[in-house]
């Protein structure tokens, strides 16, 4: 008669003690997940390979794990409870750490697109779109320059304007505000023979060169209804010092936008 009194005892605590409970602490705990898509477009004008691993898991396309030239990739993955994503762009002989991303879950699909040769690497290469040409037989232009003061050390910092003539000397256009991060203003004009252009390049809203003393033209060739992504970039010579600006590099002939 005793046992069934304890028995009865701790039956009835035990049933107190659930109902005391909240129904969250009774539903078994299962971290949030979501479904999350990396969309990878990318150009290796390297002869070297590079890898892409995102959180330590190197990517395959078919059955490469390192590329050259085109890539393009949707990788899909599942975000457990908001946990980012590190991204990181490797060369693969020399295991040199190229690029990296913070991948978060603000967005379901997030996007990460660049450019890369030796020296060089151009970020966001889909976030800018070529300009609309608005007349035919126009050549159109935007310029961004990455490199920009990473041989000359120039000390100026501002954005740059590019001066646009043809080999008469006859001023075409002008664009606005080239950065290193950002692109300049969309510029327009009518392509004509020869197809030489020469853009100096000045501090902008002036005549004055970025370089103090030393007058920097990029040339570059125009065609009848072609508007380009030109990427400006910084030489050096066999000593180091800087001896010029390219400008032979058009994104558009490697993506699609």
């Amino acid at each position: 008669m005793k046992n069934k009194i304890v028995n009865a005892l701790f039956f009835l605590i035990a049933l107190l003690f659930l109902e005391s409970c909240t129904n969250d602490e009774l539903v078994p705990y299962y971290p949030e997940q979501k479904a999350g898509k990396l969309v990878i477009r990318g150009y290796n004008a390297r002869a070297d390979s590079i890898q892409i691993a995102v959180n330590g898991k190197i990517i395959k396309i078919g059955n490469k794990n390192a590329f050259v030239k085109n890539i393009v990739k949707d990788y899909d993955f599942v975000i457990y409870e908001n946990a980012p994503k590190d991204v990181v762009i490797t060369n693969k002989r020399s295991k040199e750490i190229l690029h990296s991303y913070h991948i978060t879950d603000n967005k379901s699909i997030d996007t990460i697109s660049f450019y890369h040769k030796k020296d060089l690497w151009v970020d966001n290469a889909l976030a800018t779109k070529p300009g609309v040409l608005t007349k035919a037989g126009n050549a159109g232009f935007k310029f961004i320059f990455p490199t920009f003061n990473k041989y000359s050390n120039s000390g100026y910092k501002g954005n740059l304007d590019g001066i646009i003539r043809n080999l008469d000397g006859e001023t075409l256009a002008v664009a606005q505000k080239i950065g290193q991060n950002q692109y300049s203003t969309f510029v327009e004009f009518p392509a004509t023979l020869p197809p030489i252009i020469k853009m100096e390049l000045v501090k902008h809203g002036t005549t004055e060169s970025y370089i103090p003393g030393k007058q920097v033209f990029v040339v570059m060739l125009m065609t009848a209804n072609k508007s380009r992504l030109i990427v400006l970039d910084e030489k050096k010579a066999d000593n180091g010092q800087f001896s010029g600006v390219d400008g032979s590099l058009n994104l558009v002939d490697f993506f699609e936008f």
